[in-house]
């Protein structure tokens, strides 16, 4: 398993494990992010980067990415 932020943009990958707190897990799950989501690195600007999950882009930080396995 590797944290999001080292996947490539246009890289797309399986959501293996997610990490932090159950408010955060929650949070992101309400966006689409959840096991066995597939998700595309759109872009990166800046360490944050650009997802496609389930139809919708969503920009996330380099600190939530770090929470997100595949």
């Amino acid at each position: 398993m590797m944290p999001l932020t080292l996947a490539a943009a246009g890289e797309t990958v399986v959501i293996r494990k997610i990490s932090g707190k159950d408010t955060m897990r929650q949070h992101l799950a309400d966006m689409g992010f959840v096991v066995d989501a597939e998700v595309t690195v759109v872009s990166r600007v800046m360490g944050n980067l650009i997802i496609q999950v389930k139809g919708s882009r969503v920009a996330i930080d380099q600190s939530v990415a770090s929470r997100i396995f595949c």
